[in-house]
């Protein structure tokens, strides 16, 4: 029977099946000279938030408008800029993906394996898809196919147009797993997905052949938790090279034509790339963040001033990189050393989701429902 371990409660066991005696206590925040200056631009409630669920519920930015919803099924669409309210939509279904957008669509996932489709411009329900299981992160579009990963394993190819299944591909899944799902990358040729095996596969978008697969972890250690390898973080695409990391294995560059391994780095991580200047950012199941050269795989920094403050993905924006804890603080670094710059604290209740950055503009969803808006100051 397949048994799923959730995310927050893996570097407490890790560490204490090594270390009775570790320290397991937040570490405390560093003092530095702040050199940047945020400024909220605009904020904006989304419902209850994430609620008391492990739910990340990723935001999505499309055009000129911002995409959110809450634990309980509320969407809004807000003005990218203003975070005024365009319209909002009570689904009256518990969400569990988050948001995925194209140009006409907004997606979201269902505790119950639905998929919903609304008007990315009035918020009308356009069809509604049952799928086999949980789906825990965005449903992803092309613009006329849909990507849907869902917790059993599977990957279903869509119809944008009306909900209707093109393809399923199954993969075999472990006994034990971290409980989410990465989110599969489309494009219009290629579904990548990343599974709780340790694989990463690129699909063919239209009929869901297997154009290619590569391990990025190997299952190892006598335990099942020491042999969970999930790839949890989404695949990134940078030019020409795909991107994967997992828990407990590797960071990998892939040719994304072809599978072929470029280069690989030990890494330990459940969150979403960042990527910038040049590199690859990633914070690991030890809440440090680290910047490999985007080619070469070579490490440029390290910061580890964030142990056990339980951290999201990296997120980059303008110059910087920022990183949200489990006190809703948000801690901004240069991309170039990995320094802090600026903290900013912007919901008690923590910051699960991954921030988006658009341009000099870094939007922050707290657990508590809050959606800021953040620049530096001018």
């Amino acid at each position: 029977m397949k048994r799923v371990l959730l995310i927050g409660l893996v570097s407490v066991l890790a560490a204490c099946s090594s270390n009775d005696d570790v320290n397991l206590e937040p570490a405390d925040l560093v003092d530095f000279d702040e050199t940047v200056e945020m400024d909220r631009l605009w904020s904006e409630g989304i419902g209850m938030g994430a609620g008391s669920t492990y739910s990340l519920l990723p935001i999505a930015v499309e055009g000129d408008q911002v995409f959110a919803v809450d634990a309980e099924g509320l969407v809004k669409a807000l003005d990218r800029s203003t975070g005024d309210e365009i319209w909002e939509v009570e689904l009256e279904v518990p969400v569990s993906s988050g948001v995925g957008s194209s140009s006409n669509h907004v997606f979201v996932g269902t505790l119950k394996g639905e998929v919903v489709a609304l008007d990315a411009n009035t918020g009308s329900e356009v069809w509604r898809t049952r799928l086999s299981s949980e789906i825990l992160s965005p449903p992803q579009s092309n613009g006329s196919e849909l990507a849907v990963q869902t917790l059993d394993g599977k990957v279903y190819g869509l119809k944008v147009s009306d909900g209707s299944q093109l393809w399923m591909n199954d993969s075999a899944i472990p006994a034990l797993t971290l409980r989410g799902t990465s989110t599969p990358l489309i494009t219009s040729t290629s579904v990548y997905a990343g599974f709780s095996s340790g694989k990463v596969m690129a699909l063919d978008v239209k009929d869901g052949t297997v154009q290619w697969e590569q391990r990025v972890a190997a299952a190892q250690g006598r335990s099942e938790l020491e042999r969970v390898v999930d790839i949890n973080a989404a695949p990134l695409i940078v030019g020409d090279i795909l991107y994967a990391v997992s828990y407990q294995g590797r960071l990998v560059a892939l040719n994304r034509g072809t599978g072929q391994g470029l280069w690989a780095q030990q890494a330990s991580s459940y969150n979403n790339l960042g990527a910038g200047m040049g590199y690859i950012f990633v914070s690991g199941a030890d809440d440090s963040v680290k910047a490999y050269d985007a080619r070469s795989g070579a490490l440029i920094w390290e910061n580890d001033q964030l142990a056990r403050r339980q951290i999201g993905a990296p997120q980059t924006f303008g110059s910087y990189v920022a990183v949200a804890d489990f006190e809703g603080y948000v801690h901004i670094m240069n991309q170039s050393d990995g320094q802090f710059v600026a903290r900013r604290k912007v919901d008690g209740d923590g910051v699960r989701t991954p921030m988006v950055g658009v341009g000099d503009v870094l939007y922050v969803y707290g657990n508590s429902g809050d959606l800021e808006a953040l620049t530096e100051e001018e």
